[in-house]
């Protein structure tokens, strides 16, 4: 960590809590690996979540901070249909249709194409309000 940008030792003061049947030596001290993106959220102020845990093959204790996905944006109705709607996410134009089959094949291929219809006619008035 010596390359980085924040100080080599911190010292961190933890409360760990062991089972009643181990006991250590109270004035050990011991050295946490944390990662120089973690740091850099420290020293912001920031909380960071993670694991903490011994490397089986080096023995030093390790933290591994979780990557948590960002919140998924919520897709933009568009319009809704009579059998469905159409929604705008960030990269694609989403369609859905529902029909009974009590109609029957024919019928319900008549009800998807007028939706169909509907849709593109739905999205060129959109696309002429963003012009405007």
């Amino acid at each position: 960590m010596s390359e980085g940008k924040y100080p080599d030792i911190i010292e961190l003061k933890l409360k760990l809590h062991f089972p009643k049947a181990h006991k250590f030596n109270k004035k050990m001290k011991r050295f946490i690996e944390v990662s120089e993106e973690t740091m850099a959220r420290l020293m912001e102020g920031k909380y960071v979540e993670g694991s903490l845990h011994v490397d089986e093959f080096t023995g030093k204790v390790v933290f591994k901070a979780y990557h948590r996905q960002a919140r998924k944006r919520e897709d933009r109705v568009i319009a809704y249909l009579e059998h469905g709607w159409i929604k705008e996410s960030a990269q694609r134009y989403k369609f859905y249709n529902s029909v009974k089959k009590d109609l029957g094949i024919p019928m319900t291929q008549v009800v998807m194409e007028r939706e169909l219809k509907t849709a593109v006619h739905e999205l060129e008035i959109e696309r002429i309000l963003e012009n405007y």
